[in-house]
């Protein structure tokens, strides 16, 4: 059996201090955020965790290879090393970096990597080239709900501007979503690397492209994925919602440019006035992630990847916001409403087979218009 089957320790089990709980000191301490970097074949991903783990820029922090999912050979033989040989454990470094490969996703293998080492102010997780960073980003978010030393910080993609439309045009089997449409459409933050390889035009083409499939995410330009570390650190994606973000999102919601094969994949942004009830939040919920009902106009199923929202709740003072990955959600208040200020329930969605209409009347159909709201 793996670390992720042994039985839990119990709460003040081995505790030398018995005067204090365990529980107590576990709030105590600082989470690690953590963030996962994921990006198709030969976008850069290496290039970005070598500058990361080479320059000097007073962090601690972990670099993790994770070495679970299928992966291939030529990645694997891409992987950092040290004087150009793999490494299979812990690396230190210089600049007060750590590098290692993990096989294990799970929260705990990594748990149990950081108290051998010690505290890290940050902790990057790179994942193959083919991979859903979906279903990793829940495991490490959902995870915080159980008191884990770590927190999902975001998903940063990096994408290749020369090949980036090739790779997201790349045709599937029916039914099979491209992985690096995945990519692109999970992401918190988008670097569109090697920019010097293309010329203005198909940059352009390019950041509509992105533009069409994920509306909300940050995107910044890089060549040989150079960039200021604190637009990576502490984007705090999973705590946070931008409005400048949504505002912009809604500007290119009927943005019809730049096509790509798979249009399934898109964003859209709703915002209507009005509250919703505890029941109506739950039929909302339940539509879009679990039942499924909600289909667009070929009785296609909407299937949500990531969606963000601000909730105004019927009798109560405070705004809450929503996030989801996938058929995870959590719903958190945020403060307070402004005395006199309109309710408004607004969201941006990222997922296959979304229609503005369709999401519009859904999210009316579960709002109290103001006018009633007490």
């Amino acid at each position: 059996m793996g670390d992720e089957d042994d039985i839990p320790m119990l709460v003040g089990e081995d505790d030398e201090d018995e005067t204090i709980p365990e529980l107590v000191k576990v709030e105590d301490k600082p989470r690690v955020p953590l963030t996962i970097l994921t990006g198709y074949l030969g976008a850069g991903k290496t290039t970005l965790l070598n500058y990361i783990l080479k320059e000097q820029h007073n962090k601690k922090i972990a670099v993790i290879l994770n070495e679970f999912g299928e992966g291939s050979s030529m990645e694997k033989s891409l992987s950092i090393g040290h004087e150009g040989d793999l490494f299979e454990e812990w690396l230190e470094l210089r600049n007060g970096c750590l590098c290692c490969s993990v096989k294990d996703k799970g929260v705990k293998a990594i748990e149990n990597l950081m108290r051998k080492r010690g505290k890290f102010d940050y902790i990057l997780l790179e994942t193959t080239g083919l991979a859903d960073p979906g279903p990793i980003a829940s495991i490490f978010w959902m995870d915080r709900q159980l008191g884990s030393d770590l927190y999902l910080d975001g998903i940063i993609t990096v994408l290749d501007a020369k090949y980036a439309e090739k790779n997201l045009n790349e045709k599937k089997p029916e039914g099979v979503v491209n992985e690096a449409v995945k990519q692109v459409a999970l992401a918190d933050l988008l670097i569109i690397n090697k920019t010097d390889l293309v010329d203005e035009t198909q940059l352009k083409a390019v950041t509509d492209l992105v533009s069409t499939i994920n509306g909300s995410a940050h995107m910044v330009y890089t060549q040989r994925c150079r960039i200021d570390l604190n637009k990576l650190l502490d984007l705090h994606a999973y705590d946070k919602f931008d409005n400048d973000l949504f505002e912009r999102s809604l500007s290119t919601r009927f943005f019809d440019g730049a096509s790509h094969l798979d249009q399934r994949v898109q964003t859209v942004t709703v915002e209507v006035e009005g509250s919703m009830s505890p029941s109506s939040m739950d039929y909302f919920i339940d539509v879009l992630l679990w039942d499924r009902s909600l289909t667009n106009s070929a009785g296609e199923p909407v299937n949500i990847y990531r969606m963000k929202g601000i909730v105004s709740m019927i009798a109560e003072s405070q705004r809450f916001m929503l996030q989801v990955v996938q058929q995870l959600y959590e719903l958190e208040p945020i403060g307070y409403w402004e005395i006199d200020s309109p309710r408004t329930c607004k969201f941006v969605l990222i997922g296959e087979n979304l229609e503005q209409e369709k999401i519009d009347d859904l999210l009316r159909t579960c709002v109290t218009l103001s006018s009633e709201f007490s």
